[in-house]
């Protein structure tokens, strides 16, 4: 079966991107902008305000603090790949160290599977300043000294916390926590306005997150995941504008600031407002950096509050 089927409530059975199977990452990568395409064309069935935004909303970072379940996850992983260093006493005596050390280096993560490759990095001891200012030439470096696969990282990361969802939902979800006053916006904006989540996260955890988490049962034929693909978020932006061409405004809301100057540098996305949040991952040089920048604009949760409601 190619990914998790579901059916929306205008019938359409939509993928549920992220969820495919390893053997199926090559095929599906190659066909991501086609089945991205089909997907929006579903999602969008019987919507076409000319008074509601198109917003896309990033996940973790956004919506979600997923670091201490993801750290936590990485050192799961690194156990299965690596068991001589991370199976033994030392490991486990420096394991609460490395999971504050992960949170520190967050920012630079693009996709989960970056963790596993990140906790060995510290646990070696590459420092949290050396892997903020060199984590895009760290991790293929690593990658390729190690012997490591993106596909096979993205499956393994995703059965360690397939497994400790099924064996303890509870245990899973604890690590996880909702930013303080962005669900109930987000519940209302649903009814109001063209809502997508655009994320790196596989589309099955952050339904769960906004379903037991967020309290939010938001439609898993609306969550874009680009984990197996690896495709930059813009082929999304580009996918919903063409299905939403009466949208009052098109708004992008991000943690990561090279993702939205990626799409600030596509003249094909001029049209969408870009915006920072200021409780994401980023940092304060990076803040910096966005307020140079006169296509992002960085909001606060009271900004937040107001771009979803009106």
């Amino acid at each position: 079966m190619f990914g998790r089927l579901t059916t929306s409530r205008a019938g359409c059975r939509a993928f549920a991107l992220g969820s495919q199977p390893k053997r199926a990452a090559s095929a599906f990568a190659s066909s991501a902008p086609r089945q991205a395409m089909r997907k929006v064309r579903c999602a969008a069935n019987g919507s076409s305000s000319s008074s509601s935004k198109l917003i896309a909303l990033d996940f973790d970072g956004v919506v979600c603090d997923s670091c201490g379940e993801s750290s936590l996850s990485a050192f799961k992983a690194a156990a299965i790949l690596w068991p001589e260093i991370f199976r033994t006493p030392e490991a486990a005596a420096r394991k609460d160290e490395l999971v504050e050390k992960m949170r520190a280096v967050r920012p630079v993560v693009e996709t989960g599977y970056e963790n596993v490759v990140q906790i060995r990095c510290l646990y070696e001891g590459v420092s949290v300043d050396e892997m903020l200012a060199g984590w895009e030439k760290m991790l293929p470096a690593r990658m390729s000294q190690w012997g490591l696969n993106r596909a096979e990282m993205v499956d393994l990361f995703g059965r360690v916390r397939d497994e400790w969802i099924a064996a303890d939902l509870d245990g899973w979800l604890a690590p996880n926590r909702i930013y303080e006053g962005v669900a109930d916006p987000v519940r209302a904006a649903m009814s109001r306005h063209e809502l997508y989540i655009v994320t790196t996260k596989q589309a099955h955890y952050t339904e769960i997150l906004m379903r037991d988490m967020a309290s939010v049962p938001f439609p898993p034929e609306r969550i874009f995941s680009q984990t197996v693909s690896g495709r930059p978020k813009g082929e999304v932006l580009a996918a919903l504008a063409q299905a939403h061409p009466q949208a009052a405004e098109r708004v992008f809301v991000e943690d990561k600031l090279s993702t939205l100057e990626k799409v600030a540098r596509d003249p094909s996305l001029s049209d969408w407002r870009l915006y920072l949040v200021d409780w994401g991952y980023n940092t304060p040089a990076e803040r910096a950096r966005a307020a140079a920048n006169p296509a992002i604009t960085i909001i606060d949760k009271s900004g937040f509050v107001d771009l979803l409601a009106v």
